[in-house]
């Protein structure tokens, strides 16, 4: 068996075996086939596309390349969830702690934003001293002892689909939807999980632009999850809008802990609750999705999610007196609020252009290590749908630098299309997937 042979099989269109996918993804992971053998290999995936049992063979190929955690002594069923990332998408603060509130532990790993798509590491980094970077003991300790845990992927979990994904990023082979697939489930299947409920963002501002893509992304990570032994559920939820009002990561958690306290924005209220009920039932914990959504709206309601969300930051060396009184996070230096420069009815918020002037103004990453400053980001006033009158509130902008601050209104205009004609709400979900 040789890595050429591997090429031409899936270059002519055919199925790939186990044992050669195996092949392959460990002759990646140990540096024994070279860069432009793998680069031809995903090149030949992208036009030739895989079955899906080659998906799955792959996503464990790469899930079992590297360290495999194993809760099942701590946590009988693991649930967890993954977005494909979106703009304002602070879910994960309050979903994490309203499960655990519901009597399901979760433990997390999660990662960091790059591109217009922000990191829940970073969001959680915004509160002085929260620990992102724990020891495999500490995680173990703290979802037997808490029910609740939240950190950042070890380098050691599915190496090969990190040196896989660094040479799908300049080959041109990003959107081919099995290598997705398989990196977003080997990465889950590697932190030991047996339930997963995928939140699949749909629009301008994610990765899947289209429904069509999206679906077929959503069933192809269903199949893996049924043919690998897991419980999987995908939901297509819409991107193209910011979700909820806060982009950036001190206004984000911000934003997060006003929902813990049952005032955040109603879209993203909604979102959490869905999503929580969902791996409720998963997770076994409830019965249907209508008994899981009481039982979110009780622990949210009766204060139980936040008492969770405070238990996280301090078990992770956070300073909760910034969790106690939002007012202390990091906060920007220039905030200037921008009015509407006419009246009608809102058409569209381009969720990509705003996601891109966060980062812009220093709230994500174009490259790895990029530093990021937590206080700046952008607060949205409004909705697609709504109706506003000449010179109110449309957005305000937190930025460090005065330059920075004028191109950004300048580019959050453009991203708002406001006409005479009136315009239906958009959708918070499109469908489910199981």
């Amino acid at each position: 068996m040789n890595a050429v042979d591997i090429i031409i099989k899936k270059r002519d269109k055919q199925e790939l075996s186990k044992e050669e996918i195996n092949f392959f993804i460990q002759g990646i992971a140990k540096k024994e086939i070279p860069d432009y053998q793998a680069a031809a290999w995903a090149m030949a995936v992208l036009l030739n596309g895989m079955t899906d049992q080659e998906t799955t063979d792959l996503t464990l190929a790469m899930a079992h390349s590297g360290q495999m955690i194993d809760l099942s002594h701590v946590i009988p069923n693991e649930v967890d969830k993954h977005s494909t990332g979106g703009v304002g998408d602070k879910t994960t603060l309050v979903v994490e702690p309203t499960v655990s509130a519901c009597g399901l532990p979760v433990a997390k790993m999660s990662g960091r934003g790059l591109g217009f798509s922000g990191g829940t590491l970073d969001k959680m980094e915004s509160i002085p001293g929260f620990r992102t970077q724990l020891s495999e003991e500490e995680f173990i300790h703290l979802i037997q002892t808490t029910g609740l845990v939240l950190a950042g992927q070890t380098a050691d979990l599915a190496p090969a689909d990190g040196i896989l994904y660094a040479l799908r990023d300049v080959t041109g082979t990003v959107p081919s939807i099995p290598l997705i697939a398989s990196s977003v489930m080997s990465k889950k299947i590697a932190g030991g999980a047996h339930a997963i409920v995928l939140d699949v963002k749909v629009g301008k501002g994610a990765f899947m632009k289209n429904l069509d893509d999206a679906r077929q992304l959503s069933r192809l990570m269903v199949s893996i999850g049924k043919l690998s032994g897991r419980k999987v559920v995908a939901l297509l939820s819409d991107m193209n809008q910011p979700l909820g009002n806060a982009v950036g990561n001190a206004l984000e958690v911000k934003e997060a802990i006003a929902t813990l306290h049952g005032h955040g924005p109603a879209d993203f209220t909604a979102h959490c609750i869905e999503v929580a009920s969902h791996m409720l039932v998963v997770g076994g914990k409830a019965a249907d999705l209508a008994e899981a959504k009481r039982t979110v709206e009780e622990a949210l309601a009766a204060g139980r999610s936040w008492a969770q969300f405070r238990k996280l930051v301090v078990n992770q060396g956070g300073d909760v007196s910034y969790v106690d009184d939002p007012e202390k996070l990091a906060r920007a230096p220039l905030i200037e609020t921008v009015a509407a420069p006419r009246s009608g009815f809102i058409q569209e918020i381009n969720a990509q252009v705003v996601g891109e002037t966060s980062v812009e103004l220093g709230a994500g990453r174009i490259k790895k290590g990029d530093p990021i400053d937590p206080a700046v980001g952008i607060i949205i006033q409004h909705k697609v749908g709504d109706q506003v009158k000449e010179g109110e509130p449309l957005f305000t902008i937190h930025a460090n630098d005065k330059q920075k601050l004028a191109a950004a209104r300048e580019r959050l205009l453009d991203a708002h299309v406001i006409e005479n004609q009136t315009c239906a709400p958009l959708p918070l979900f499109y469908g489910v997937l199981n």
